[in-house]
């Protein structure tokens, strides 16, 4: 990669594994206010991102800062509690850094989760949306630059970026908890400004159901690394001109808090079956 060396991820990985013997199987990255997750995590080590060579550091309201390795759910996992955005100045792929960390610790699987806005009409604030695919709409990629062979092909295939298999279990996992679980497309931008109205129709009409700032640089990461990924967001608003009301990131945590309980009873129940 352009800015991100082999040498880099050996050195965030190497220190990361000084502090656990475990060799995580999934990799999570928690969105806005769901690094609650990461309270359930046994034989736990947190790591703070500050301490970890080369990685960047998360300085978003409701993003912990910091990295989880532990047992949940019988499945060896490695959490990220908050994540990096390309609209606090980092480049794409340090942004997607830690996916690459995640993979050299051993991560088969991805779990992403995001707070999104709602583009499709028939969706409310407080759904939860499996992702069936995205639209990378930031102009900006993390596999830019020159290819590294040994982390993935230089054209990756994107046709199946959100594993159809895990998206099957997923849906059945909410079906048998009674969890409403809509299904869309996500739409990644490069923020930080939530969308205007005109920008918001624009989407809809290309297609999108819901909208954000992230999750797009990790998912391209994952499928160059072979990892498998499945995503969901939480729609913690209606995107600009659905409602007649501001928007604000105290109304997304708001969201999230309400909902939280059936986010992590979904991803816990998900997690056995990746």
């Amino acid at each position: 990669m352009a800015n991100l060396t082999q040498q880099m991820i050996e050195e965030a990985a190497a220190y990361i594994e000084t502090k656990t013997a475990l060799t995580p199987e999934i990799g999570l990255i928690l969105g806005s206010g769901l690094g609650v997750i990461g309270d359930e995590v046994e034989e736990s080590v947190t790591i703070p991102y500050a301490d970890i060579p080369h990685f960047p550091i998360s300085t978003v309201e409701g993003h912990a800062g910091e990295l989880v390795i532990g047992r949940l759910q019988g499945r060896v996992i490695v959490l990220m509690r908050g994540r990096f955005h390309m609209y606090e100045g980092y480049e794409p792929e340090r942004t997607a850094m830690p996916v690459r960390v995640m993979k050299r610790l051993g991560a088969k699987s991805l779990l992403v989760t995001n707070a999104a806005g709602g583009i499709n009409l028939n969706f409310a604030s407080g759904n939860l949306m499996l992702i069936s695919d995205h639209i990378n709409l930031s102009g900006r990629n993390p596999l830019v630059g020159p290819n590294d062979n040994a982390l993935g092909a230089r054209f990756p295939d994107m046709s199946d970026a959100y594993t159809r298999r895990l998206r099957a279990i997923a849906k059945e996992t909410a079906a048998e908890l009674g969890i409403g679980l809509q299904e869309g497309v996500y739409v990644g931008l490069l923020g930080p400004n939530y969308e205007t109205p005109a920008e918001i129709r624009m989407l809809r009409v290309l297609g999108g159901d819901a909208v954000g700032m992230s999750t797009v640089p990790e998912v391209i990461v994952a499928r160059h690394a072979g990892m498998e990924v499945v995503g969901i967001s939480c729609i913690t608003n209606m995107a600009a001109g659905i409602l007649d009301q501001p928007l604000s990131h105290e109304e997304v945590m708001e969201t999230t808090e309400r909902v939280k309980s059936e986010f992590v009873s979904l991803v816990l129940a998900l997690l056995p079956k990746l």
